[in-house]
C-alpha cells in the first residue's frame, strides 16, 4: 500500500473530509487532494531523486 492509499483510507476510517483534515493539518483541502494523488507523488519523487542524482 502507498502513502497515498494509506492517507485515503485512515482519513475516511476518521470520517474526515479532505477539507476537514486539511483545516486540522493547518493546509489547505487542494494540498490533501494532492497527496491523495499518487500521480502527483510519483512527479514529485521524480523531481527529487533527479536533483540528487
Amino acid at each position: 500500500m502507498n502513502f497515498n492509499e494509506k492517507l485515503i483510507n485512515l482519513r475516511k476510517s476518521k470520517g474526515l473530509s479532505q477539507e476537514e483534515l486539511g483545516a486540522e493539518l493547518k493546509v489547505s483541502r487542494q494540498t490533501v487532494s494532492k497527496w491523495e494523488s499518487w500521480e502527483t507523488l510519483q512527479y514529485r519523487y521524480c523531481n527529487l531523486f533527479n536533483r540528487v542524482e
